[in-house]
């Protein structure tokens, strides 16, 4: 009996896909999103997002912010995009290196910072799968924001290797981002809002 190989997905792959699909790609394989996110994880995303978006146009930040859906192809180094087998959609991501900006649905490469907003039907992919793969392409600044028991993990790449020990906050405190000098983020103002 032949063992079956299962195929590896890639970029290429991945945009014949439907338009309405929601998935993600990781490794190669394709990840269900799952349904729609809740009201509270939209909000905790758009809150997070015009906080960020004021502080980018009030310092004159050349940093870009974008909400999913908003393909992040992250490639080894001299990879091809087509043949990327991660391709993401994370809740916000911030991208300062506006060469990374090639295409119309995303970004190829890694973005300074990711927030995921976690839902309740995936857990382990924003803890886990999605840890692991940012600490690969090295994204500099991750957070993991749960809604649920109102905490805030917070990773940070040291020496452009490994994450930090997260750093754990909760929805009573100041947060700061540490990509930029000066922004803190007050979640106490955003739990006001849920």
């Amino acid at each position: 009996m032949e063992a079956r190989i299962p195929k590896v997905y890639t970029y290429a792959d991945y945009l014949e896909l439907p338009e309405d699909a929601r998935v993600e790609l990781i490794d190669g394989v394709i990840y269900d999103m799952g349904p729609v996110p809740s009201r509270v994880h939209q909000e905790i995303v758009i809150e997070l997002a015009t906080l960020i978006k004021n502080y980018l146009k009030s310092s004159n930040k050349s940093c870009k912010l974008y909400t999913a859906p908003f393909d992040v192809v992250l490639v080894e180094e001299g990879q091809d995009e087509s043949k990327a087998t991660n391709v993401v959609q994370p809740d916000i991501s911030i991208i300062c290196d506006k060469k990374k900006l090639t295409t119309e649905r995303g970004c190829v490469g890694a973005p300074e910072m990711i927030i995921e907003v976690v839902s309740e039907s995936n857990f382990s992919h924003d803890y886990i799968r999605k840890l692991n793969l940012y600490t690969q392409f090295k994204v500099k600044e991750y957070w993991i924001v749960n809604p649920n028991n109102q905490t805030i993990l917070v990773y940070r790449l040291k020496d452009n290797e490994d994450y930090l020990p997260p750093e754990v906050y909760t929805f009573s405190d100041k947060v700061k981002v540490c990509i930029f000098e000066d922004l803190e983020i007050d979640f106490a103002l955003i739990k006001e809002v849920l």
